[in-house]
């Protein structure tokens, strides 16, 4: 059985028949990350966001969680990392290095916003402005509009869990050849790049600049804003955008792709990084 998967018995209608048959789920459970750091009085700790995920990958989550946050800026601020499991529960535990000033109360606002919440959509871009920290590179690149359509395909067979539970997410980071250069899976859209940010973290890949993030779903604001906080500047979903991603895709110079399926895709931004 392939991991983070579970078995469960159904009922299955098909072809005017009803019978009962095994089948698999993606199997979800709660993270919490807990940050320790020092505000240049005394220790502190704080439960800072609790998360429903696949487990697998969970330290990459949250470092790619705090990051795409605004609460680091490197890995190197991060003095220790650690997967606490308990009986019921799972904790990354992580420790920064020197003084922090924290503005708890604004990241508690923050983290529990949905996209349900109706914040303006201004002052929202304009708090992605404020925190991204990534410098980026001054240079011109495309991908080819046949490599892009291909994208898809790769990222669908490279998926370990999809085939066999049809509900997971999944984002891709691909070379401007079509190489799948990293592969993160979860439940949840959001956690899936939190990983993905969180492996680039480690792997000193910040800023994700000439690659391109394939998105399994939609494009919601908040995966545009954690890609821009890594500096990615091209982003192609197999399902919609949304309004507000669209705007702040135009804010950052983000090439936004939608609807990338077949031989077939809608640019909403960017369109001068594909070649046709």
């Amino acid at each position: 059985m392939k991991q983070h998967l579970e078995p469960v018995e159904i009922s299955r209608f098909e072809n005017g028949k009803l019978r009962a048959v095994p089948d698999l789920v993606s199997v979800e459970e709660p993270l919490g990350i807990r940050l320790h750091y020092f505000d240049g009085q005394e220790p502190c700790s704080k439960d800072l966001s609790i998360t429903m995920r696949t487990p697998g990958a969970d330290k990459e989550l949250a470092l790619g969680f705090l990051y795409s946050e605004g609460i680091i800026r490197s890995y190197e601020e991060v003095e220790s990392l650690a997967l606490l499991e308990e009986t019921d529960d799972a904790w990354v535990s992580v420790s920064l290095k020197g003084d922090r000033k924290l503005d708890l109360e604004n990241l508690e606002r923050h983290f529990y916003t949905t996209s349900s919440c109706g914040v303006c959509g201004k002052t929202s871009i304009a708090a992605v402005q404020k925190a991204c920290p990534v410098i980026l590179p001054q240079k011109k690149w495309q991908i080819s509009q046949e490599i892009l359509c291909g994208l898809p395909d790769v990222l669908r067979k490279s998926q370990n869990n999809f085939e066999y539970s049809g509900g997971i997410h999944a984002c891709g980071l691909f070379s401007l050849e079509g190489e799948l250069i990293a592969l993160r899976e979860d439940v949840g859209r959001h956690n899936a790049l939190d990983k993905l940010i969180g492996s680039s973290l480690q792997n000193g890949m910040i800023p994700i600049f000439d690659y391109v993030l394939l998105l399994s779903g939609r494009a919601s604001f908040e995966l545009i804003q954690k890609a821009g906080m890594a500096g990615v500047r091209f982003i192609a979903a197999i399902g919609a955008p949304s309004s507000l991603a669209v705007a702040l895709a135009e804010e950052f110079d983000i090439t936004l792709v939608g609807f990338l399926k077949g031989n077939r895709f809608n640019v909403y931004n960017g369109l001068d990084r594909i070649s046709f």
